[in-house]
Formats: C-alpha cells, structure tokens, sequence
C-alpha cells in the first residue's frame, strides 16, 4: 500500500480512527509503524493527507489524521468493456482503480457468455475492496463509478451520453486500423474507450459504437487477451491525454 485508505465513516470527529484487518497488518508489519510514525492516509472519495500514529496494539493501529484541501480530480478515462470471464474481471478490478479510470461500465456483447452476469464478483462487496486496493496502490482517492448494461444495444443508443460526457470516443478492434495515439485529442477532456471480449466485437456491434461517433482504433493485427488488451490500451490513453 502506497496510501492508507479509510471510509468517511471510520473517521472520528476529531480526525482520528483505528484500524485493523489487513490495513493495520500492513501498518504493523511492513510499514513497522510505531507511536509518533507518519503514513500516507487519504479518504475515499476525498482529500489525502499525512497521520501520525497513535498507538500500535496486536492487530490495531490508532491514527490521528490531518486531511486538508479537495479530493484528487476524477480520472479524465471513462471504460466500456465488454464483461470478461469472471476470473478475468476479478483480476482487472484492482488494476483498472490504479491505472486510473472515472466510470467503469460492464456490458454484454454477443460473444460474452450470458452467465457471466451471475458471478458474485460484479457485486459490489467484492469489487468494492478490489478497487479500494488499486487506489491505495496509485495513491488515488478516487473510487471508479462501476454500472452493468445487459442490454448493448440500449447502453449505446440511449444511455451512454448520460454516464459519460467524453469528447473522444475510441473502439478498439485488432487490425490495421488507426493508432491510438493518433486519435486522442489532447486538448479533449475526458477519452471514453471501448474494449470487447476476446472474440472481439461484432460487425453489427463496431457499427453501433461508430454510428454514436466512437472511432476505430487498433493496436495492431495481433488478438490480445482481455485484460492485456485493457491494460495496455489504458496506459496508452493515459500517456496521450498527458502527453
């Protein structure tokens, strides 16, 4: 953990909180805190700031924390992908909060298995401290805003523009299509980005995606897996919209 997280609600009123579980293992024994040490501490959805700990206990730690000015802004990366396996997405989770993405928004696809939309891992008690876990990793506060679309054709067509005011909409689809880094517009504000399942998307799906203004993009003929592909293909957004 590169940043203590703690929930608004742990916080006394006098900005102190113990912890316990695995924040207070971590604490104890790989940070070796001990009365008077100072951690890295942000709020979940809110500003991060410095604590001192208080006391140490064998399996607590008491911080008194020092939180000050706004939350970190919201990643300028929104995410469609469509629903991987659910080991896959199980893994993805924590990545995705640490690479940094604003909304997350899982859809079907016809080459997504209609059972993946049953697995407890979209439910929000496992994603939740999956992404709490990439966010400490990259020192971030920011939680992804997650939504399910079991319906694609309805997510694109009559829901999309209200979950994400982007200005650059990309898809990506193995091929020779153009580069992704000659397509983000570096002036633009938020970059939205279509990812499919390992089949990829469909002809009828690519020309949904485009007829709503996304723009075809590759990162070359080779099909990738799932969570290589976004991986990859976020780290690449973000080196274009800093770039």
């Amino acid at each position: 953990m590169n940043l203590i997280l703690v929930e608004s609600a742990e916080l006394r009123c006098d900005g102190a909180v113990t912890l316990s579980g695995a924040r207070a293992v971590h604490l104890i024994d790989v940070l070796k805190v001990t009365p008077g040490s100072r951690v890295r501490v942000g709020v979940v959805d809110g500003p991060i700031g410095e604590a001192r700990t208080v006391a140490v206990e064998k399996d607590r730690v008491t911080l008194q924390c020092a939180l000050s000015g706004p939350a970190p802004a919201r990643p300028p990366v929104d995410l469609l992908l469509a629903l991987p396996r659910p080991k896959v997405m199980r893994r993805l989770w924590a990545q995705l909060a640490a690479l940094g993405v604003g909304r997350i928004m899982l859809t079907n696809a016809e080459r997504v298995e209609r059972h993946y939309f049953d697995t407890h891992v979209l439910g929000e008690a496992c994603y939740r401290p999956l992404l709490v876990e990439g966010l400490q990793q990259a020192r971030d506060t920011r939680l992804p805003l997650v939504s399910m679309h079991k319906q694609f054709r309805k997510l694109v067509e009559d829901e999309l523009d209200g979950l994400s005011d982007a200005t650059v909409r990309l898809v990506a689809h193995p091929g020779r299509d153009r580069a992704l880094a000659d397509s983000i517009d570096r002036s633009a504000g938020r970059v939205l980005i279509a990812i499919g399942p390992e089949g990829g998307w469909n002809e009828f799906e690519i020309g949904l995606l485009e007829a709503r203004g996304f723009e075809r993009i590759s990162m070359g003929p080779r099909p990738l897996r799932c969570d290589t592909a976004t991986v990859a293909l976020l780290a690449l957004v973000h080196e274009g919209v800093r770039s």
